[in-house]
């Protein structure tokens, strides 16, 4: 007898049941945890039941409308999965029909396993119940979308076009995607009942297009998962790479903890795997349900295969991790894309599906931060950036520089190219007479003297090129000293002197002394004055009511004070290497003080 083939999904020894279209083999069938009866292999099985299709089926008196099904089909009223970002059909999803109905008559944990609709009991009086991984209850909006028509979700850039992927899968009626698309009850070669190998996200690329995913460091990468997957109460599958986990290193199916089905409820389980220190406390509703995911990574990893990123967390500086949360950086974001919060993601400047180790040269972004949004140098949204400084911008472009004469809220438009100067981030710099400049600068574009906002703020320790943490204010890579009377030393200016040499700076080439031999670079700094008292870091917009602001001078109040009965610190540009204040600074008057 023709027997309508059924698709099961297992998980941790329960059972979900969904019809197909073709006979099952049932001497497979019969070494699977869906055999209920006493012969099965499994832990839930009948006391003396010996037929194993009568849990589902009934050659007589079956349940209406269904292929000889063998159970009650009660009404119930299922929550479903609905806020997914990349699901185009109407949510949330309509009421479970068709065979994943079916499965739910077992898996929704409202009927006892031997139950049957002809028939008496089969000596299972169990029925699933929480606690038990394949137990659903009523509550699918944790699961994978089910019972709707996989055209609703088309055209779809994401999605692999219906005529294809139904060569590949099976779908329903009119092309409804069901629980059977992806699990053959009878058959549990593949684990988990699915209807092909997932290694390496075969099945999920069956139908998902993923933008540059065969070539991202997630698809290809051979760093060890050990400790980290599976999630325990899941025991398999058993690869050993996250290439070969590819999609569920962050993608959970059944059980999710966050849409769009993330295996995670905060993006503290990045550091996971991005980490050589041990897994970050997590919060009680993670360890509720992922007990067995505080375990420590092999030293492998750590011994070259991936940044200790967890730890430049951890430092005072930085984008700091909130447990259970985001990332609160060391001031507050008010940008227009985090306003909500005042925190950032990792996914705001790591795209996980593309991201890669291809290096660039500034101003472009590098493989590690493609693929991801940004504000452009005019305040428009990007759906993705080009440039590295699109993704500071989004959230940075309202940084206020403190204690400047000319305050800019709009962090952006310091850098703006109409300025009169700037580090050159957005375009190349308006000093193109600099002695001072390290043209070897590594990160410098050979052709265009480009910097990275990261040039500046990024890890101090070496490990990653991100501004992810530092021991210094505002996630400087290197020492960078503000306060008044500090005395001048490679280690105090470090990062400065990372670009402009520091022998040409205290010979005077740019900014020499006057004719009673002082002043210049190198008197000013013996002096104690910092960097910063003179020049803006960023850049300075037009103000041409305090003077000339070439040369990235733009006074800090707190150190330069204007003359009395005078508005502001004054500063003239006469020409190359030359030019005049008139300020009082360190108790010292200059009335219209030339140089050189």
């Amino acid at each position: 007898m023709l027997i309508n083939k059924l698709i099961f999904y297992f998980s941790a020894g329960a059972l979900l049941l969904l019809p197909a279209v073709s006979s099952p083999d049932v001497s497979k069938m019969a070494d699977t945890k869906h055999n209920l009866s006493f012969s099965g292999p499994g832990p839930i099985k009948s006391s003396s039941e010996s037929r194993i299709c009568v849990f589902c089926h009934t050659p007589h008196s079956a349940t209406p409308a269904t292929p000889l099904w063998n159970k009650e089909l009660r009404p119930q009223n299922y929550t479903t999965y609905e806020n997914s970002p990349t699901l185009r059909t109407p949510q949330p999803l309509p009421q479970p029909t068709g065979s994943t109905k079916l499965c739910l008559s077992c898996h929704d944990g409202t009927i006892a396993l031997g139950t049957v609709a002809s028939g008496a009991n089969l000596g299972l009086n169990t029925s699933l119940s929480p606690g038990n991984p394949a137990y659903f209850g009523l509550d699918l909006s944790t699961h994978h979308p089910v019972s709707f028509l996989y055209s609703s979700s088309l055209p779809n850039p994401g999605l692999v076009d219906f005529g294809t992927v139904k060569s590949s899968l099976l779908f329903e009626g009119a092309g409804f995607l069901q629980c059977n698309t992806c699990h053959d009850p009878h058959d549990d070669s593949r684990g988990m009942f699915l209807v092909m190998d997932n290694r390496f996200s075969a099945l999920c690329l069956t139908c998902h297009i993923i933008f540059n995913w065969s070539g991202s460091a997630h698809a290809t990468s051979s760093a060890p998962v050990a400790g980290i997957l599976p999630v325990p109460p899941k025991t398999r599958p058993n690869w050993s790479t996250v290439a070969e986990w590819g999609c569920e290193v962050c993608h959970e199916p059944h059980f999710a903890l966050a849409v769009p089905l993330l295996n995670y409820a905060s993006e503290e389980y990045c550091l996971n795997c991005h980490s050589d220190m041990g897994p970050f406390p997590h919060a009680q509703s993670l360890s509720e349900q992922r007990t067995g995911l505080q375990k420590r990574l092999k030293s492998s990893y750590s011994a070259g295969k991936g940044a200790d990123i967890k730890g430049q967390m951890r430092k005072r500086y930085g984008h700091h991790l909130q447990i259970g949360g985001g990332i609160t950086p060391t001031r507050p974001a008010r940008g227009r894309l985090r306003v909500m919060d005042g925190t950032v993601k990792c996914a705001d400047c790591h795209n996980p599906h593309t991201v890669n180790r291809q290096t660039a040269s500034a101003p472009d972004v590098s493989g590690m931060t493609r693929g991801v949004s940004g504000v452009d140098r005019d305040g428009m949204q990007k759906t993705f950036a080009n440039y590295e400084y699109e993704l500071c911008f989004k959230c940075h472009e309202d940084s206020i520089p403190r204690g400047r004469r000319v305050v800019e809220s709009n962090l952006r438009l310091a850098f703006y190219p109409g300025n009169p100067s700037y580090h050159p981030v957005i375009e190349m710099g308006k000093g193109f007479n600099v002695p001072s400049l390290v043209s070897r600068k590594e990160s410098f574009s050979a052709d265009s003297r480009l910097i990275y906002c990261t040039d500046c703020h990024r890890d101090d320790s070496g490990v990653s090129r991100g501004p992810h943490g530092s021991s210094f204010p505002a996630i400087l890579g290197e020492r960078y000293e503000t306060a008044d009377h500090t005395t001048e030393s490679y280690q105090s200016y470090a990062l400065c002197y990372s670009c402009h040499d520091r022998n040409s700076i205290l010979r005077d080439d740019s900014f020499r002394r006057a004719r009673n031999s002082r002043g210049g670079h190198s008197g000013h700094l013996a002096a104690g004055a910092p960097c910063s008292a003179c020049h803006d870091p960023h850049g300075v917009v037009d103000d041409r009511m305090s003077g000339s602001h070439t040369h990235l001078i733009n006074f800090d109040k707190r150190i330069v004070s204007p003359m009395p009965r005078t508005a502001d610190p004054f500063f003239k540009d006469t020409g190359t290497f030359s030019g005049s204040c008139t300020l009082v600074c360190h108790g010292k008057t200059h009335t219209n003080e030339s140089y050189p």
